[in-house]
């Protein structure tokens, strides 16, 4: 705890035109807190003038928590009492301001797998690795040992060795050169070996990296785990540079991601509760390693999904040494909405290739996993928390092969649940309470509001005017009473341009084109009946 002891930190507290809702004992009463380059500080002056009001109020509740600040204040006093140090006119006391290493922790992923050097190093076994073999030269007809270890991102020391066993058992031979050296010795399928390999596709059609076992890829989630991220008051600014946000919900999102568990975001539509969960990623700073795929007793995973993960966002040095099997990408963001189905958070199996598809939750691990629109997928929400009983709390799932084994995998991702529903309406306590934070996304204020309209209109070069907006509001918002949400100066700017682009004019924030945009884009008070029936009850 900081304390500012000074009647120049308590005049400053005074005069900032709209503290965070953390500042104050609740909603907007009793002031007592003041940030300071985005450290937070109590107000000494201010505690005790808020206790002298809620005590005159007969306000129990606010005066306990502005007691407890004057007994740490009181503490901290007699503390540097004890130590020596002179307590008539200092500024602060308490914790000293962090550093700037402590403000702007920077996470640097030291993870690397390394290059196998041996087949016992790949963690496969022999005969898998010499079906696979079978299955790539089948598909490719001839290939060169150079061209079959880069098929198989694997070093050529280990696909030499395989080789060998295969021309034994006069499964392959050599038909050709492409070059100098072994290495450049041309390979194809013998009878025996056509009839090996039609075996091996039995068991999977997968002709792509070598897999990595699934003890490696347990290992390394563990090594690249979200716990590792650290937020501060300040890197959480860096990470939402350019979007407005209220304050409190920083101060909300930043200990979330912390805790790198569960997060519910509740609130009304439009007010980005999408936009902050893919913020929350340039939080976790690092990139990550995955493998292409995962081999787990038999079954082949597909994990890599070039959709989902994204390629890196930091320099790389791409001639440095690494087992090849693995991809480097940013920590994975992976957004489902109401299209969810149970099935779909277990291994997907392809009958025709053989080879599982990873769910969602397993291609989330070491980053993000939003379920959109929570409440509104195909599967009742009571049956989804269900679901997620066992890996929020354990932080570990469960997923079954079509040969009914078990293959228990890492849950180790910040989840988030974002919704337009009350939480009360979604599930009762015993599950709700394993969701860890959940936090309303509130609407913006107007001054808020209006500084989206200013970035909005920059970045669709369109010349920004305080009395349009002003008749926006007089006539759109006020007489109807319509609340403000975050999306709308973007969705009316662009129904704006659109219309202007009809009417071969100048997009601006006139009257005409503000009415037409909004004419189209904000539906009628007035119920209307034409005709037709919802029916809610399916």
């Amino acid at each position: 705890m900081r304390y500012l002891l000074d009647q120049k930190s308590y005049d400053e507290m005074l005069r900032c035109p709209s503290p965070p809702r953390d500042c104050y004992v609740r909603d907007q009463a009793y002031l007592h807190h003041l940030y300071i380059d985005g450290v937070k500080y109590t107000v000494a002056r201010a505690v005790y003038a808020c206790l002298k009001e809620a005590q005159a109020s007969g306000d129990s509740a606010a005066a306990l928590h502005l007691q407890m600040h004057v007994l740490d204040l009181e503490r901290l006093i007699a503390d540097a009492r004890a130590r020596g140090e002179a307590v008539n006119n200092p500024r602060m006391i308490g914790d000293p301001p962090p550093t700037e290493d402590e403000a702007r922790p920077q996470l640097n992923n030291s993870f690397l797998p390394e290059s196998p050097q041996t087949l016992a190093d790949s963690g496969l076994n022999r005969t898998f690795l010499s079906e696979h073999c079978l299955r790539i030269i089948y598909n490719r007809g001839r290939l060169t040992g150079r061209e079959l270890a880069e098929a198989l991102c694997l070093g050529y020391a280990i696909v030499e060795d395989i080789l060998s066993d295969l021309r034994r058992v006069e499964q392959v031979d050599i038909i050709g050169q492409k070059g100098f050296g072994d290495i450049n010795y041309e390979y194809v399928l013998t009878p025996r070996g056509q009839e090996a390999a039609q075996a091996a596709l039995q068991k999977t059609q997968y002709a792509g990296p070598a897999p990595v076992p699934m003890e490696r890829w347990i290992e390394s989630v563990k090594a690249q785990t979200v716990k590792n991220v650290k937020v501060t008051r300040k890197n959480i600014r860096d990470a939402f540079h350019g979007l407005v946000i209220d304050e409190s919900i920083l101060n909300a999102v930043g200990p979330a991601v912390n805790s790198g568990s569960s997060v519910m975001l509740f609130g009304y539509p439009g007010n980005g509760k999408t936009t902050i969960a893919e913020r929350i990623t340039h939080l976790m700073g690092d990139d990550i390693f995955i493998p292409h795929t995962i081999y787990a007793d038999g079954a082949v995973i597909k994990l890599y999904d070039s959709i989902v993960h994204e390629p890196p966002r930091h320099a790389w040095d791409a001639e440095r040494e690494y087992d090849r099997r693995w991809v480097r990408i940013s920590r994975p963001v992976v957004i489902v909405g109401g299209e969810l189905t149970l099935e779909q958070l277990n291994l997907i199996y392809n009958d025709s290739s053989k080879i599982y598809e990873a769910p969602f939750q397993m291609k989330a691990n070491c980053g993000i996993f939003l379920i959109d629109d929570f409440g509104r997928q195909q599967v009742r929400v009571f049956d989804l928390l269900n679901r997620w009983i066992v890996p929020l709390e354990k932080r570990y799932d469960f997923l079954n092969t079509i040969t009914g084994q078990k293959i228990q995998i890492p849950f180790d991702q910040l989840i988030m649940f974002s919704t337009n529903l009350d939480p009360k309406d979604l599930g009762d306590e015993a599950l709700l309470r394993r969701i860890k934070f959940k936090f309303e996304i509130i609407d913006p204020t107007e001054a808020q509001w209006r500084e989206i309209w200013k970035i909005m209109c920059k970045a669709r070069g369109i010349a920004y005017d305080d009395r349009a907006i002003d008749y926006l509001v007089n006539t759109w918002y006020r007489p109807d009473e319509r609340p403000f949400r975050m999306c709308q100066p973007r969705d009316i700017i662009d129904q704006l341009v659109s219309i202007a682009r009809y009417n071969m004019e100048q997009p601006a924030l006139t009257a005409d084109l503000l009415d037409a945009a909004c004419l189209t884009y904000f539906p009628s008070k007035e119920k209307k009946n034409f005709g037709a029936k919802v029916r809610l009850d399916l």
